[in-house]
């Protein structure tokens, strides 16, 4: 009786459930969703007429406040909660196409006009884009047959949490996952996943023979723990950097910024935390006391494009640098397209005209000008040198100058803040020369504007002079001014940096600089030519003990050539720039002037946050923020399952794809915030260890059928690995792989004739030892003439930010892989490696030991006969010809016999075969 009366509680409230959940489920449908259901309309059919680049009519459907103002007709386009008086609702129902909206466009179908009628009856509320709101913490969805937390069962597919959202929509969608990889799939692809490389021999066998449940997981840690993690994942954020070894523009001269994907490779492998990762790059700078190592971690957006063609205007290049700073935060860091809107307001997403040039003004202050030698740079003194460094600034401490010794730390580390002489002006009888540095002909003089010179009373300058003889004076506020200073200067090797003393002033002025010189005899001829001024006080301390000894260090650490590295660096507070709409988005017409901000709609600056670039990092790794995370675990899923949760990683916005697993994106979004604390490591090591990503990623018809493109996992992915990931197999594969990491760019073996830079005649001179084979993300890149086999396969030139790659297959990749000369040294290289451990001449024992070391698993027997075929082709024809056999060895030496060259044609096969250049 009481187990009756239990059975019919149950039943009773189990039905009490089911009624609430369908009163509550048809309830909310009922209601319009802005998001779900009017945004998709209005964007299909009407803003592009009515929103952020036009507005017909007055009307525009962007913003709320917009869609309910008074027309030009004097009429609204909507009233809230009266469709009867909504101008927009009577024009879409109109019949006459002179009158009925959307104009010249296929007229809204009748579901259409009842959503939008519903919804302005509602009160037309608009909602937000879901990539917009702070992400929250998800509920895990209840693994299948739970109901209502009563009762549960366990799916014993799952591994964590990631495998319960997958296999949710698995089940809406009636699909079903696929069982685990076997071992040796799954040993190929999460190494190559997470180092880039195939796992090392030693590895794999520690794998594939330890049938411990913890052997994936002891697999996974060695490879998040491997130094060539770091590299990895590098390559993947040099895209995103836009990261070249040259500058870009016509000449794309040489620029040396290696340390910077130095720096990326160390910053990973210690799993630098994100958000930690971003500040440093967008503001490293201007972080308290901050180090060369956050210095250079800044070079982030020193990436740029630097224009060196004569005849340019600086100004416009540097603000080109400036607009590509923007446009690569938003769309790298932020998954948002921003760049359109400045021109006009965003046309789908709500975002403002006015905040681009507000967003803008975070980088605009910065003192990089389009110059030649890319300041401000980051000087890199060695071990001797940096110890006399902090010698001169122990002195000025111990001496009581700690308020100089800032500024002479900076000046020495930097030659900051000092005057560009490209900001020169009202030349007569003088010039930029080249459009880059002032040159003095005999009789000059020119200008240089807005010059503070409080607290100044020395001014060092680097210059060069061709000969003898030169007069040069300094007039204060007019050519015919009061004389600071006048100077004779003598002739230079190249340039020289000097300084002179002049009497104390204070205030900002213009400064007139004229010059002589009688030996100069062509009118044409530059006698005098100036980089960078820097007014300063003189050095401190004469009259304590050991001056002139600090004195002369500081000089010489002063004027030695080093290495440099470019850096951002803000201005002064004297040089500092305003900001304006430009007009159109044309820089040459500006509007009104704005001050730093961030867009109103998503997360407000924290209070007493500075305005400035290190304000504006915080304000993206807060945790408020709505979108650096999403995008970060966006881009790392992309990666390992070859399309992102959201296809379009540059654009989560309105126009964006789809995601497809939304409370996936978001779970994980919060995770790696909030319980891994930005840790990259730890949410790749999630994602690897879940049972979706462990699948097999065989294709049935069925499966075809089903879900054709993968979009809900039922299976492993199979992705054409990279162009990195193909070479850096290759090397492997090959065992010539050098492990050496850091330092200058390499040039590994291109063919003749890529290169043309008829201006300076430079040629690429190829890499010699072990260099030329170290792993593809070292490869020296010229943004004129990409190395080309990577192009083949899709790298990006790097001009600007690129979110993805977008695949293709094309004849050309197998004409590389097949014919390059690279891969055919890799090739022979394979082969001689084959040959090393197999000790015989066994055909097809040769052939299995090949396709085992790229696929950790014996060759199927219908490859092998295939295989062996080839090279008993290859083997025929070279046993009669001598000097086909030489040139497929390259060289005569120990190797050149036919069995061998047979053996490197099925070695090159081998490196072909679809499922080697695929991660299945």
């Amino acid at each position: 009786m009481r187990l009756a009366k239990i059975n019919k509680a149950f039943l009773v409230t189990g039905t009490l459930l089911v009624l609430a959940t369908i009163f509550v489920f048809s309830t909310s449908r009922s209601t319009i969703d802005y998001s779900t259901q009017v945004k998709p309309i209005l964007n299909k059919s009407c803003i592009t007429c009515h929103g952020g680049v036009k507005k017909q009519g007055g009307f525009s459907v962007l913003f709320r406040s917009e869609a309910l103002a008074k027309l030009k007709s004097g009429r609204y386009g909507i009233v809230p909660g009266d469709p009867g008086k909504s101008e927009m609702i009577r024009r879409i129902n109109l019949k006459d196409p002179e009158e009925r909206m959307p104009y010249e466009h296929p007229p809204l179908t009748g579901d259409e006009i009842e959503i939008l009628t519903k919804w302005v009856k509602q009160g037309a509320q608009w909602g937000d884009h879901w990539a917009y709101v702070p992400v929250q913490k998800v509920e895990v969805p209840k693994p299948a047959g739970s109901f209502f937390g009563l009762f549960s069962s366990e799916n014993d597919w799952g591994k964590n949490d990631i495998d319960y959202f997958i296999y949710d929509k698995l089940q809406e969608q009636k699909l079903k996952p696929s069982g685990e990889a076997d071992k040796a799939t799954l040993l190929r692809r999460v190494s190559l996943d997470l180092v880039g490389l195939p796992a090392s021999q030693s590895l794999a066998q520690q794998f594939l023979h330890n049938n411990n449940e913890k052997a994936y997981e002891r697999l996974v840690d060695s490879l998040l723990s491997s130094p060539h993690f770091g590299e990895r994942w590098t390559s993947v954020w040099l895209d995103l950097s836009r990261y070249a070894d040259t500058k870009g523009y016509e000449r794309d001269a040489g620029r040396s910024i290696w340390h910077y994907r130095d720096w990326l490779i160390k910053a990973f492998n210690e799993d630098k935390p994100y958000d930690e990762f971003l500040i440093e790059q967008l503001a490293g700078d201007l972080l308290p006391n901050a180090t060369d190592e956050q210095f250079i971690a800044t070079a982030f957006h020193r990436n740029t494009m630097t224009n060196d063609e004569g005849g340019t205007e600086n100004e416009e290049f540097r603000t080109a640098a400036v607009i590509d700073r923007v446009n690569t935060t938003w769309q790298s860091l932020l998954g948002t397209t921003f760049a359109c809107v400045q021109c006009h307001s965003h046309p789908y997403d709500p975002f403002t005209h006015d905040e681009y040039y507000k967003f803008m003004a975070f980088f605009n202050d910065t003192r990089d000008e389009d110059t030649e030698a890319d300041y401000p740079v980051l000087r890199h003194y060695n071990e001797e040198d940096s110890l006399k460094v902090r010698k001169v600034i122990e002195w000025l401490n111990k001496n009581n100058f700690t308020d100089r010794a800032r500024p002479v730390y900076q000046f020495l580390k930097t030659w900051q803040p000092a005057v560009n002489s490209l900001l020169s002006d009202q030349f007569i009888n003088s010039e930029l020369n080249d459009t880059k540095w002032l040159a003095f002909r005999n009789n000059a003089s020119a200008r240089l504007p807005h010059v503070n010179l409080d607290q100044s009373n020395e001014l060092i300058f680097r210059y060069q002079s061709s000969l003898p003889g030169g007069v040069w004076t300094i007039h204060v506020d007019a050519p015919t001014g009061p004389v600071l200073k006048k100077v004779t200067v003598p002739a230079t090797k190249g340039w020289s940096i000097s300084s002179i003393t002049f009497p104390a002033r204070s205030g900002t002025h213009d400064l007139y600089f004229s010059y002589t010189n009688s030996g100069l005899k062509k009118p044409t001829d530059n006698g005098m030519m100036f980089d960078w001024f820097y007014f300063t006080q003189s050095f401190p301390g004469k009259d304590r003990p050991g001056y002139d000894t600090i004195k002369n260090t500081w000089w010489q650490l002063l004027t030695k050539e080093v290495p440099t590295t470019p850096v951002m660096m803000d201005n002064p507070s004297w040089m500092r720039r305003n900001t304006n709409v430009f007009v159109a988005g044309n820089w040459l017409v500006k509007g009104k002037q704005v001050e730093a901000d961030v867009p109103h709609t998503l997360n407000p600056l924290q209070k007493n946050t500075p305005r400035n670039r290190l304000g504006l990092a915080k304000w993206l790794t807060d945790k408020k923020n709505p979108l650096t995370a999403r995008t970060m675990v966006n881009r790392l899923w992309e990666q390992l399952f070859g399309t992102g949760l959201v296809e379009t990683l540059e654009d989560m916005g309105t126009k964006g794809a789809e995601p497809t697993h939304q409370q996936l994106l978001d779970f994980l979004s919060w995770k790696y915030m909030n319980e891994f604390n930005w840790s990259t490591k730890k949410l790749l090591k999630e994602i690897v260890m879940s049972a979706t990503y462990r699948q097999s990623s065989k294709v049935t018809k069925e499966h075809l059928e089903s879900d054709q493109y993968n979009r809900f996992y039922e299976r492993g992915v199979r992705v054409r690995l990279s162009a990195e990931q193909i070479r850096d197999q290759a090397l492997v594969a090959s065992g010539v792989l050098s492990v050496k990491m850091y330092g200058p760019s390499i040039k590994p073996w291109q063919p003749e004739g890529i290169w043309m830079s008829p201006w300076n005649g430079e040629y690429w001179q190829t890499s010699t030892g072990e260099d030329q084979y170290r792993r593809a993300v070292y490869t020296y890149w010229k943004r004129t003439a990409p190395y080309p086999s990577m192009i083949t396969f899709d790298g990006v030139g790097r001009e600007v930010c690129t979110s993805r790659r977008i695949r293709t297959n094309t004849p050309l990749q197998a004409l590389v892989t097949l014919n390059d000369s690279a891969y055919l040294d890799l090739s022979r290289q394979f082969a001689y490696r084959i040959e090393n451990e197999m000790k015989n001449n066994d055909a097809k024992a040769l052939i299995s030991r090949g396709y085992e070391i790229l696929m950790y698993h014996q060759i199927a027997p219908g490859k092998l006969n295939a295989l062996e075929r080839l090279y008993n082709s290859a083997y025929n024809k070279f046993k009669d010809d001598p000097g086909k056999t030489c040139e497929m060895i390259g060289v005569n030496d120990s190797h050149n016999n036919p069995r061998t060259a047979a053996l490197v044609v099925v070695a090159n096969a081998l490196l072909n075969l679809d499922e080697v250049i695929t991660k299945n």
